[in-house]
């Protein structure tokens, strides 16, 4: 045949024959979309060491600080529902440029943001575009590179998310304590709009065109369901401080419990009908799956409240700057860094062992920084670096491979859909955890003498956060006794 394909065939033979952009295009292809998740993946960390200094400027409370993160999280989970699904219908190029473009925009809202509404309403609007943008990274991979150089294109892909690990702490705090030009914290969100438009640039130029094959309408009611009914549950539990435990808190409880069944039995009818729906309510049915999403819950649900807490307790109690805020937490991203490789090498073979063993590594590592942080001192670095170093050990242990463990009980022919599920739910879970234990620091907090010293004040706080987190891995660890004992195995 000659003269040029038709988009069809452009994008059958993308996904036929991906060598089409070798060379120095594919590895351009390959920055591109590692720019847009190592973007994702810093967000969800720096704004963390900035919470103080935002909340100081903006006069955010606490609830309001605990809503500047879980809204980004949330809003991504719900991104990551239909995200996957846009970019197999619509094009995978497509969504991410759109997905790449709302998330400038929506930093650059964050860093005008006038006042705490503002800000967590963009921080919604990041997550969303974010979770538009990062499922079609594994899809404009597979249509870059031959199958035999996929392997280092996904290795570069796992190594950028160990850097933004890093790097999100550090930046947060360097930009903080910069001030550039008297931006402070803002300069953690202007910083997206430059290396977006680079992006962009490059992209529109260098990446292919995929899309799937399949035609099966996108269940936006049922993510619209799901995400209502997880937003009711968590507002009363934020709000907590501010509004208390009264009617309208168990109201809004019982609504999204309501959501949520009625989001169940519409999923069920979607099946009946033959439709294909968000989630499937026959994986609750598999054993394997049930346990794993608890799993996945109470894993993550643990690792952004604790964060958060802790660059509270390191600023507003122990009088830390926000870089120095940075150094402390660093040793938790180099210990993830350290055993991610050893956890991925093994999993295939004592996956569960694994997950059980970093779960336990990340409890031990909170009792230690409960006994170190007790008695209402400043511990100083070392110790405080030794107690995450240990922490970082354990998440590096298990984070990487609980979805592939997961999914070594589930049938082959609902993999896929369960393994999008479990991602999604890793999101909600940091929401929750967020919610639940972000609530009881600031409440303890609050509750504390009034003119006690602020760090015995914020020591207390963080001391009861801790024995409820390590009590929580625990659990975690013996929920995880109930998965396979080894992780699926997958080129990919």
């Amino acid at each position: 045949m000659t003269g040029s394909p038709s988009p069809q065939e452009g994008i059958r033979a993308a996904e036929a024959s991906p060598t089409h952009i070798a060379g120095s295009a594919a590895s351009t292809a390959l920055l591109v979309v590692l720019f847009g998740s190592f973007m994702d993946l810093l967000d969800a960390t720096i704004v963390t060491v900035a919470a103080p200094a935002t909340a100081q400027d903006l006069g955010a409370g606490d609830a309001q600080i605990q809503w500047t993160i879980a809204a980004y999280t949330l809003a991504l989970g719900a991104g990551l529902i239909t995200g996957g699904r846009l970019g197999d219908q619509y094009g995978r190029k497509r969504l991410f440029m759109i997905g790449l473009a709302g998330f400038m925009v929506t930093s650059a809202l964050c860093a005008l943001a006038v006042d705490p509404g503002m800000l967590i309403g963009m921080r919604s609007g990041q997550g969303l575009t974010a979770g538009i943008m990062v499922p079609q990274v594994f899809g404009i991979i597979r249509a870059s590179f031959a199958p035999g150089e996929r392997a280092k294109a996904f290795g570069a892909y796992g190594a950028v998310q160990g850097l933004a690990s890093v790097a999100g702490p550090l930046l947060g705090g360097l930009l903080v304590d910069a001030d550039l030009f008297g931006l402070g914290w803002r300069t953690i969100f202007w910083i997206n709009v430059p290396v977006s438009v680079l992006a962009l640039i490059s992209g529109a130029r260098v990446l292919p065109e995929s899309r799937s094959a399949s035609t099966a309408r996108l269940d936006l009611t049922g993510a619209l369901l799901a995400a209502t009914g997880i937003l009711l549950l968590l507002l009363p539990i934020i709000q907590a401080e501010t509004w208390g435990w009264t009617w309208a808190s168990y109201a809004l409880l019982a609504a999204g419990t309501t959501v949520l069944a009625i989001f169940l039995a519409y999923e069920r009818r979607l099946t009946g009908r033959g439709s294909e729906p968000v989630f499937d309510p026959a994986l609750l049915r598999v054993r394997a799956f049930a346990v794993g999403l608890s799993a996945s819950v109470l894993f993550f649900g643990g690792i952004g409240p604790s964060f958060l807490t802790l660059s509270v307790y390191l600023q507003n109690g122990t009088g830390r700057t926000a870089w120095e805020t940075g150094l402390v937490i660093l040793p938790y991203a180099l210990g993830s860094i350290i055993t991610s490789g050893l956890g991925v090498a093994l999993a295939a073979k004592a996956g569960r062992a694994l997950l059980i063993t970093g779960s336990l590594t990340i409890a031990a590592s909170q009792l230690v920084l409960w006994f170190i942080v007790r008695d209402g001192n400043d511990p100083g670095y070392w110790l405080l670096a030794l107690a995450l170093f240990i922490g970082g050990l354990g998440l590096g242990l298990a984070a990487p491979i609980l979805v592939n463990v997961v999914l070594a009980g589930v049938p082959g022919r609902n993999a896929g859909a369960a393994g999008g599920v479990l991602s999604t739910v890793n999101q909600i879970g940091g929401a929750v955890g967020i919610a639940v234990l972000g609530t009881i620091f600031f409440t303890t907090v609050t509750g504390s003498a009034t003119g006690a010293p602020a760090l015995p004040d914020h020591s207390h706080a963080l001391s009861v956060v801790l024995i409820v987190s390590a009590a929580l891995y625990l659990v975690t660890a013996l929920v995880m006794l109930a998965l396979p004992k080894a992780a699926v195995e997958h080129a990919e």
